[in-house]
């Protein structure tokens, strides 16, 4: 009984109308919902009808279909995004991905003129396009916010342009340096990052859309049209590279990859400064919590929580690169698993920018305890051994004096250490820690957000 009763079911799947023909039986349910991709790529709806639009207004301007079906299409796909907004639209499994969901949502509004609108493509164009029109977006919002970030940086390295902490390497205090450098290091990363995305967006800013299942059509279709209405650059060159290339995915998400690794690096900063050994920093209530039986206790959750979802936005990036690596041209249904990488990596990375921003902002430092560890009167060996090389001392022979000195052997030499504010000032060259060359570096990274035009539109 429960054999015939699968068997039943597994016949009733086949809604969406692609196994007609060549199949002689429904797809096993259990495989139907292994099968379907519509719990996460409908998130592409919008994309996918943007798309739709612009094919079908070029098949009608091509005649490949009659202009009076094209416009009816359209204007059946602008309601169909209409009931989307609004939360009408019920998904459903069996039609297995968003693009047949929205075939179907347009055949019950306008009925069997919408099959005219699947001429001259396939889903495998189809979806690559879609992609390429979601990053193109999602690429202009990650740029604003990682200027966001940047805006809270130079902010706070502004307002402590004269605060002095000590530097450290290996984790051990080195020289004393400006909290301002520091932070403006930060921003150097993130700036990168920026400049990472606005490169990467040349790869992805091309259109795809005629390449079909992987040979191109035999419609005379204007590929050109489609590009100038979807606004992008260019035209992929290769047809059977157009739907099997997923390169633009994983280097967007290696570039949410080295972001979250600089937002590891600053997370596991703040939590150091934070702890009661070090004192240097309070972090904002608002970003941390408490202990459920210690009562005194004030988490760095937030930074704590950024660090350990950098290993997941690592992990989208392996899986991608695992999917790609064995596969053959063109379109296999591996490629299906692209998604869900790339829609965790952006949202963990936008989450995380936008989470360090307003943490950076309500940061408050305690200059005093600062001050004291960056006057510890060795953290001036390397100055008292510049000095004595400018006596004519040779520096290795400088070096080891001072390094007996703080050894504690019999010398007659003197250790007479300069101040913090003295040793800062003494590095004056460009992108030292000079008070001169930190107020430039922060003046060339606000001229860098108004090139970007960000503090036009946000800050100013």
């Amino acid at each position: 009984m429960m054999e015939e009763q699968q068997t039943e079911t597994a016949a009733t799947t086949d809604s969406s109308g692609i196994r007609k023909g060549r199949f002689s039986e429904g797809m096993d349910p259990l495989f139907a919902g292994f099968n379907a991709s519509i719990g996460f790529d409908r998130r592409l709806f919008r994309e996918d009808i943007q798309g739709s639009i612009a094919h079908v207004r070029m098949l009608g301007a091509q005649k490949i279909i009659p202009t009076d079906d094209a416009d009816r299409i359209e204007e059946g796909l602008r309601s169909v995004l209409d009931d989307f907004e609004k939360g009408r639209i019920e998904f459903r499994e069996d039609l297995e991905d968003v693009h047949i969901n929205i075939e179907e949502a347009l055949k019950n509004k306008i009925g069997e003129v919408s099959g005219r609108l699947h001429t001259a493509r396939s889903r495998n164009d189809q979806i690559a396009l879609d992609l390429r029109l979601f990053l193109k977006n999602q690429s202009v919002l990650i740029k604003k916010v990682l200027l966001g970030l940047n805006w809270a940086l130079i902010e706070k390295a502004r307002n402590h342009i004269d605060l002095i902490f000590p530097g450290y390497t290996h984790l051990q205090r080195a020289q004393p340096v400006r909290l301002s450098q520091h932070l403006m290091a930060y921003f150097e990363m993130f700036r990168r990052d920026w400049e990472r995305f606005v490169d990467s967006d040349k790869r992805i800013d091309v259109m795809p859309l005629g390449s079909a299942a992987l040979a191109g059509v035999t419609f005379p279709i204007d590929r050109k049209m489609v590009a100038e209405s979807l606004k992008f650059a260019g035209l992929s060159r290769n047809s059977m590279d157009a739907v099997s290339d997923r390169d633009f995915v994983a280097e967007f998400i290696f570039n949410c990859s080295l972001v979250m690794t600089h937002l590891s690096r600053l997370s596991e900063e703040l939590i150091i400064w934070s702890t009661s050994e070090f004192g240097f920093i309070e972090l904002p209530d608002a970003y941390c919590s408490g202990s459920s039986i210690m009562p005194q206790k004030k988490n760095p959750d937030a930074c704590e929580l950024i660090r350990a979802k950098t290993g997941r936005v690592y992990g989208d990036l392996i899986t991608l690169l695992t999917i790609l690596k064995g596969l053959p041209l063109t379109y296999n249904k591996d490629l299906q698993e692209d998604k869900e990488p790339v829609f965790d990596s952006l949202d963990t990375t936008l989450a995380s920018l936008r989470v360090m921003s307003g943490l950076v902002g309500g940061i408050k430092f305690n200059a005093a305890i600062m001050l004291e560890a960056a006057s510890a009167p060795y953290l001036a060996a390397t100055d008292v051994a510049d000095a004595m090389a400018r006596q004519g001392i040779p520096f290795r022979e400088a070096h080891a004096s001072v390094g007996a000195i703080i050894r504690g052997e019999p010398t007659n030499k003197r250790f007479n250490p300069p101040t913090p504010e003295e040793m800062v000032e003494s590095r004056c060259q460009e992108g030292a820690t000079g008070k001169r060359s930190v107020i430039r570096q922060i003046e060339e990274g606000e001229d860098f957000l108004r090139r970007s035009g960000y503090l036009n539109s946000e800050a100013d």
